[in-house]
């Protein structure tokens, strides 16, 4: 067999792998999921009103138009938090120490955890995704390019805080840990365009929100799916996802390879 052929026999296997993980275990998905659910029905029923005079919309369904792409990409951060928890328990029980003295493929025990991870979160957005539906938010402007371009996005940002997400689970001493140092990515899109627009912040804190990674993906989707003006967002999202995915694919790898202690 070629090394291409043996890189993908065994990254299918760690996918695999993970894949009944999640299957045997489905309670830490499902907690994760519950924090952009519940944000979704707090600010749609309990604020949805007042939210949405605040944006200049007419009642509650305008808010809801606006307020999903947040909560979508909100659930890529919550999901991947568990990729981040999943890699630490296997470090800490021993089975990457047993894997580096296989022979298998160095990289698919984290291609596996990547794929099954992405795999996730896209399957948590499409859950998600359903409860925004059944509350009332339609996309009926978008056409079937923006359609798939929306689903691309989801995915490159999914690819780009896996990798994150991995890293901080091999750099974390045990499952604990590793869920305090992945909060940031259930924060950060506390602290974005999700719920409110960028300009009605004050100005001391707008430069907060505006210059991180959720704000330009979330007005990326947020125009695919409205047919709001995206502006150079797109371009400046894609630029974000290929840096985070270097960068958390060259730490994960780092700490990989690095000889246990």
């Amino acid at each position: 067999m070629s090394s291409l052929s043996l890189t993908m026999r065994d990254s299918s296997t760690m996918l695999r792998r993970n894949l009944l993980h999640a299957r045997r275990y489905p309670s830490l998905t499902l907690n994760l999921l519950l924090t952009p659910v519940m944000l979704l029905l707090l600010f749609v029923y309990i604020f949805g009103d007042t939210m949405s005079a605040g944006i200049g919309g007419g009642d509650r369904s305008d808010y809801i138009a606006y307020i999903v792409p947040g909560i979508l990409l909100m659930t890529i951060g919550s999901t991947v938090v568990g990729t981040a928890v999943s890699v630490s328990t296997d470090m800490a029980e021993g089975i990457i120490a047993r894997f580096r003295t296989m022979a298998i493929h160095r990289g698919s025990v984290l291609f596996g955890h990547v794929a099954g991870s992405v795999l996730q979160a896209i399957a948590s957005v499409v859950l998600v995704g359903a409860v925004g539906v059944a509350m009332g938010f339609r996309s009926t402007d978008a056409t079937v390019l923006e359609w798939l371009a929306a689903f691309g996005l989801l995915a490159l940002v999914s690819l780009a805080f896996t990798w994150i997400a991995v890293g901080m689970g091999m750099g974390s001493p045990n499952a604990e840990a590793a869920s305090n140092n992945a909060m940031p990515l259930i924060l950060l899109p506390l602290i974005s365009s999700a719920f409110t627009p960028v300009e009605s912040m004050p100005g001391w804190f707008q430069p907060i929100a505006e210059y991180q990674p959720f704000t330009p993906a979330i007005e990326t989707l947020r125009g695919l799916l409205l047919g709001t003006e995206i502006g150079n967002s797109g371009w400046i999202t894609v630029a974000w996802c290929l840096g985070l995915t270097v960068l958390g694919y060259r730490w994960s790898k780092a700490q990989f390879d690095r000889d246990p202690k």
